[in-house]
């Protein structure tokens, strides 16, 4: 894998919004918190636009990205918001200078579809935070994304939950959130999961629909080829009218019966305030214990 050179106070950072609109304020909000760690900002022309759904239409939100990945002076890419949409650039920007000059690509949600672009592409991107949550988040949150940029290692411990399976494992990272990686089964850009640490989350699913999800990993043989299972947040699952009575960690459960592997749940990554960074394609360990669960990249 790629890694893309470290920052240093002084480096320029890209805000870019490749999907869903927001507001100024989160982005102005964002510039200053990277300007008070010491890094220049840039905003894209098209950052707070609208667009129906959108900050723009595809064909400017692609622009916006391809102008950060091709600036000379830009060292790292943050995606401003998910929502839907950085799907629908894949066709219409050149990744071919993102090879050429190696730079971050940070963010979480739908952004997970760029990560796992990265993963084909071979080059490392980084499942963080953004500046939609910026103001919600913890310091530790803030604090493991500055690492990343920073080359800084992260090591992450939280507290046990009893339906952990115990163990260690060591692989690459992959993940982000489960219903883009549902989507992409089958697809050139699906990762490969071979010896893999996976990190899912999700938010506002129906209980049912994540069995369906976790259905088809199953069909697809993704947990007969992963070394170890990171759960974050599930955040606001719904259960229907008629209830299934299901919960997230039984289905999990459920589905990886007679897996060896360890397995992390409620662990910090996702829709929540605690929202750590990993490094996609970076190996990294995996250790769950009766007291904690222990994550190092």
């Amino acid at each position: 894998m790629i890694r893309p050179p470290q920052l240093v106070p002084g480096d320029t950072i890209a805000l870019v919004s490749p999907a869903k609109a927001i507001e100024a304020s989160y982005i102005d909000f964002a510039k200053h918190y990277f300007e008070d760690r010491g890094f220049k900002v840039i905003v894209g022309s098209g950052a707070s636009n609208t667009y129906r759904y959108f900050s723009g239409t595809d064909t400017e939100r692609a622009n916006d990205l391809q102008w950060a990945i091709d600036h000379p002076d830009v060292k790292a890419i943050v995606c401003n918001r998910g929502g839907y949409g950085a799907v629908r650039l894949f066709d219409l920007v050149n990744w071919a200078n993102l090879l050429r000059e190696p730079k971050w690509i940070l963010g979480f949600s739908d952004i997970t579809n760029f990560h796992c672009l990265g993963l084909k592409l071979g080059i490392e991107t980084a499942h963080t935070s953004m500046p939609l949550n910026f103001q919600e988040n913890s310091e530790e949150s803030l604090e493991s994304l500055v690492n990343v940029l920073l080359g800084k290692e992260n090591q992450y411990t939280w507290n046990t939950h009893p339906s952990n399976k115990y163990g260690m494992a060591t692989g690459d990272v992959v993940g982000g959130n489960l219903s883009i990686l549902y989507s992409l089964l089958g697809t050139p850009y699906s990762p490969s999961y071979d010896h893999a640490i996976l990190f899912i989350e999700d938010i506002g699913e129906q209980v049912y629909h994540l069995d369906r999800m976790l259905m088809a990993f199953k069909f697809a043989g993704v947990f007969d080829r992963i070394a170890g299972l990171i759960v974050g947040g599930m955040t606001d699952m719904k259960d229907t009218a008629a209830p299934t009575l299901w919960t997230p960690e039984e289905l999990i459960l459920e589905h990886t019966k007679y897996r060896s592997f360890p397995i992390a749940f409620q662990s910090p990554v996702g829709h929540v305030s605690d929202n750590r960074a990993f490094i996609c394609g970076r190996s990294a360990t995996l250790t769950t214990t009766e007291n904690q669960s222990y994550f190092f990249q």
